[in-house]
């Protein structure tokens, strides 16, 4: 394949950056702006090493671009305002924010529900990780109850991802009733700071109404399956236990080691699930279904 369409990334952080080194390996993208505000930005550089133009002029400098897509890793707040700003340009907008502006997207549960709407939201880290799992127990059963709690190095927690604490909370939550299927949903965040640093695990819980062991084992495993195919580091560290109508499950995420070490499993699984959803569009856009 020659044809790939164009992607502006804004927002040369960690996560923009990673997202940057995983674009550039995709069949169906190529990286044609990284946009920023910050002079002498590490992402900016590298940007710059590889061929890639970059502007210092943040959104204005994506939509001076042709570019068809464009991956939003900043925040939250800034989100809300460029949004509206890509919807008039006609540019396709990934949130890798929890401003929840557009509907949610997880590749593994709802890939192709949204490929029509013009602003996805991705959620959060944690939602990305556990949502699967919810949504791999509710086809088997009703969840009363879902929480999650996830707990990553604070070492892999940035500017941004501490500035969305509480829109992490409430996004995620909503996302494990909207796409897990929970009657009900919580959210937790643990930053941790052990040295060396940890590497990011996620403990669902979910009560559930007349729990078949077997079937939701095997639906959880099947669910794990499929998020690896996206996310390789992505694994069942203890599998579903069951306590009467309570099911817990715990998760590991590795990071493939792009761009951010390896135990940042939470920015990881953000650029995995944001290459994975760009592609659904990318393909649609390439008449490749």
């Amino acid at each position: 394949m020659t044809k790939k369409v164009n992607v502006g990334i804004l927002g040369p952080g960690n996560i923009g950056t990673d997202l940057m080194y995983k674009i550039m390996r995709s069949p169906y993208m190529e990286v044609d702006i990284v946009s920023g505000i910050i002079p002498n930005s590490r992402g900016l550089a590298l940007a710059e090493e590889h061929g890639i133009k970059t502007s210092l002029e943040g959104v204005g400098g994506i939509l001076k671009t042709d570019c068809q897509i464009v991956f939003e890793a900043t925040s939250a707040k800034s989100h809300l305002a460029n949004a509206p700003l890509f919807e008039k340009a006609g540019k396709i907008a990934i949130d890798l924010t929890p401003a929840a502006v557009g509907p949610y997207v997880v590749p593994s549960v709802n890939l192709g529900t949204h490929l029509d709407k013009m602003n996805v939201n991705l959620i959060t880290c944690g939602g990305q990780a556990t949502i699967p799992i919810v949504a791999a127990i509710s086809r088997v059963t009703t969840v009363l109850y879902g929480e999650i709690v996830a707990s990553l190095a604070s070492k892999s927690a940035g500017p941004g991802t501490r500035q969305n604490i509480d829109e992490f909370t409430q996004t995620t939550a909503r996302g494990v009733e909207i796409i897990g299927g929970a009657k009900r949903g919580k959210a937790i965040i643990i930053l941790n700071p052990a040295e060396p640093p940890i590497t990011m695990r996620d403990t669902v819980h979910a009560l559930v109404e007349n729990p078949d062991e077997d079937a939701i084992t095997r639906s959880v495993e099947d669910m794990v399956r499929t998020v690896q195919k996206y996310v390789p580091g992505y694994h069942l560290k203890v599998p579903p236990w069951f306590d009467d109508n309570r099911v817990t499950v715990i998760l590991q995420i590795e990071g493939a080691g792009d761009y951010l070490p390896k135990y940042s499993g939470n920015l990881d699984i953000m650029t995995s699930a944001a290459v994975a959803v760009g592609e659904g569009y990318a393909r649609k856009l390439l008449g490749l279904g």
